[in-house]
Formats: C-alpha cells, sequence, structure tokens
C-alpha cells in the first residue's frame, strides 16, 4: 500500500503507521475561553498586595534610617 493510497482511502488526518492509527485525533488540546473575572481578579489582588508590601517595607526601611541620621544629630548637637 502506497503512502497516496493510504491518504485517498483513509484521509490526509489518519495515516496508518506500523499497522496502527496515529493517535493525533485524541491528543488534548485547550480550548481558548474568554477572560474569567474571578481569576483576574484573585491575580490582581496578590499581585496587588505584593507590590503593596514591597512598597510598604522600603518605605519603613527609609523611615527607619532618616530617624536613625536625626538621632545621630541629636547626639552629635549634645556633644557640643
Amino acid at each position: 500500500m502506497g503512502v497516496a493510497q493510504l491518504i485517498s482511502e483513509f484521509g490526509s488526518d489518519k495515516i496508518l503507521k506500523k499497522g496502527r492509527y496515529m493517535a493525533a485525533h485524541k491528543i488534548a488540546h485547550a480550548t481558548l475561553k474568554g477572560p474569567s473575572v474571578v481569576k483576574e481578579i484573585c491575580i490582581g489582588l496578590t499581585l496587588g498586595l505584593f507590590a503593596g508590601g514591597l512598597w510598604k517595607m522600603y518605605h519603613w526601611n527609609e523611615q527607619r534610617r532618616t530617624r536613625a541620621f536625626y538621632d545621630m544629630l541629636e547626639k552629635e548637637a549634645q556633644k557640643l
């Protein structure tokens, strides 16, 4: 049996390989759907809280450094 005869007999999507049909039609493909509102809200909330936490930690660190700087200036002023 030639390839051309197999294609005409079984169709182009079912080609005989070693006595069996290929299982190309059984492969699960992801179906494209529209956006999931709940999923989008959860992802946005998670990313927002994470970014907000990082921003807050940065500002707490800056506040600590500023406070330490002014405390050092006050101690130097008291020595004079």
